[in-house]
């Protein structure tokens, strides 16, 4: 009896995310944290190998570029 209600619930979360839009706010928000960390890390290697200096507007501009192309890519 317990395998039928955890199939039952597998449905039912399954078409819950299939139907859920999610609000936009936190996408974006998730989106610009990971941005940011993915940016400190480019900056930080290409400080590290000579090719760029590690300044914060090297890495608000890698987040912006890193943000901006994540957010096209998923629409």
């Amino acid at each position: 009896m317990s395998e039928d209600s955890d199939a039952g619930d597998g449905e039912g979360f399954s078409e819950a995310a299939e139907h859920s839009s999610g609000n936009p706010w936190v996408v974006q928000g998730i989106n610009a944290v990971l941005s940011t960390t993915f940016a400190l890390v480019i900056v930080g290697g290409l400080e590290f190998i000579g090719a760029a200096e590690f300044t914060l507007v090297n890495v608000a501009t890698a987040a912006v570029l890193v943000f901006t192309v994540s957010y096209v890519a998923t629409r």
